[in-house]
């Protein structure tokens, strides 16, 4: 099964590295990468054009102006030719190197139309540190009422799903991830299996938690969302999330391969 990985980046040198080096271990024969570039000004553009003879052809990347990042996604998507895509960010990185091996395994064995795991956060100056676990075990499709949602760089579906049932709404600022889940998981409940796996590393300072304002638009964002796929949420029910995040920094999990 072909599997196509896509990467947006914008300004990226300080991580991006860590990120290809990650895709170029996995143990999984098939893979396409896809690197969507926003016309970085830094050295991002050096490092893909070093680390490209290395995929043997695998690697397709373009540099150029686009609309943010749902935009650049979405772009990616369509230049994928994998039956399976999943995006993975540009300073995250997989820590193992049987993760999509694993996610291919799970579509060749299972009547789904999607997975998803777990993430690991971790201390952007100790990437050995993780200081949140964020697990996508519990999830259920009723909890995207409470802003729940699984864990969206761990999210594979076929490419087709996206012809099907729409790309990533890049007029949203944060939350087109948690909409696209929603419309997916929830509207069309495409059936969808959970992988008890930590597929990568994160880093921690997202722009979905730069700062208070950020939760703040997340928070509309995420009521939009749910509006639009038929979901009724307040502002008040999407404060439990923030409990589970406390519980989830006291209760996280040791570092492990």
């Amino acid at each position: 099964m072909k599997i196509s990985i896509i990467t947006v980046t914008y300004n990226s040198g300080r991580t991006l590295r860590d990120t290809i080096e990650s895709v170029l271990r996995q143990s999984h024969p098939d893979i396409e990468y896809i690197v969507m570039d926003g016309g970085s000004k830094d050295n991002t553009v050096d490092i893909i054009k070093e680390c490209e003879p290395r995929f043997g052809g695998r690697l397709r990347w373009v540099s150029q102006k686009d609309r943010g990042m749902y935009d650049a996604m979405n772009n990616g998507i369509r230049m994928a030719t994998g039956d399976v895509v999943g995006i993975i960010n540009s300073d995250d990185f997989y820590h193992r190197d049987d993760v999509i091996a694993k996610v291919s395994e799970a579509f060749e064995n299972n009547d789904v139309e999607a997975v998803y795991g777990d993430v690991r956060f971790v201390n952007e100056n100790d990437l050995d540190k993780t200081v949140r676990y964020y697990s996508s075990k519990n999830f259920a499709p009723w909890r995207f009422r409470w802003g729940f949602m699984p864990a969206h760089p761990t999210f594979f579906t076929y490419k087709r799903n996206f012809d099907k049932f729409g790309y990533y709404h890049f007029d949203y600022h944060i939350a087109a991830d948690y909409e696209l889940l929603t419309r997916f998981l929830y509207t069309n409940r495409l059936k969808a299996m959970y992988l008890s796996l930590d597929f990568m590393k994160m880093r921690t300072g997202g722009r979905s938690t730069a700062s208070w304002r950020s939760n703040v638009l997340l928070n509309k964002e995420i009521i939009r969302a749910c509006k639009e796929n038929g979901i009724w949420t307040c502002i008040p029910m999407l404060f439990l999330k923030y409990f589970v995040k406390v519980f989830e920094l006291i209760n996280t999990k040791s570092d492990k391969s």
